[in-house]
């Protein structure tokens, strides 16, 4: 059975819906960064879904080719993610859209090393006839974070995200955003197929001690 990091690492892709902290270690990405609002026709975060899963499927079905990485085993890709800020914002504004910089990304099982990602990306852009240079490999290492699983619009977030403030201030926390710890998003709910207020998106914030 092919490998479901939601299922072995629950703590981290399917939290209660009340805010909890967790010590996020550290992990590795596929990645693309992008600016604008995600909802506009051709924006660059639209185009950066389709790089990202095009790097993990290349990754997944490597196991059907001549190409053998160490340490293979069969997995479910998993879900899309995306870490957010926005210039001069302390925090989120979500009436701001098109002030987002993104960096949108999928989780890369450890077997895959530098050098395995940069051949998935030369064998994605040979397959595939399509510039894959956007794409980096990211390791990011999340450290102290307060989260909370949100049901519902993405433009109803800042419900969910006061309820987490509220908690941080009642536990003796603050928000630590800055430009590298950043405001981070999992998309558990495909938004094409699933009703606005069913949506599940895991929302992680930065934490420091008070």
């Amino acid at each position: 059975m092919a490998f479901d990091f939601k299922k072995e690492y629950k703590e981290f892709y399917l939290p209660k819906n009340k805010p909890a902290i967790i010590d996020v270690p550290e992990m590795n990405y596929i990645a693309v960064r992008g600016k604008g609002d995600p909802n506009a026709e051709d924006s660059e975060y639209k185009t950066s879904i389709g790089l990202l899963y095009g790097i993990a499927f290349t990754i997944k079905m490597s196991k059907m080719g001549n190409h053998k990485i160490d340490g293979y085993f069969d997995f479910v890709v998993p879900p899309l993610e995306g870490f957010w800020k926005q210039e001069g914002c302390n925090g989120i504004d979500f009436s701001q859209k098109d002030k987002f910089e993104f960096i949108s990304v999928i989780r890369l099982p450890d077997f895959v090393t530098k050098n395995e990602f940069d051949w998935a990306v030369s064998e994605a852009e040979k397959k595939k006839k399509t510039d894959f240079s956007k794409v980096e490999f990211l390791t990011v290492d999340e450290g102290l974070c307060v989260q909370c699983m949100h049901v519902g619009s993405y433009d109803n977030e800042p419900r969910t995200i006061a309820l987490m403030e509220e908690f941080l201030d009642k536990e003796g926390y603050a928000v630590d955003m800055n430009d590298v710890r950043l405001h981070h998003e999992i998309y558990l709910s495909d938004p094409r197929r699933t009703a606005p207020e069913k949506l599940k998106t895991v929302i992680r914030i930065p934490i420091k001690r008070v």
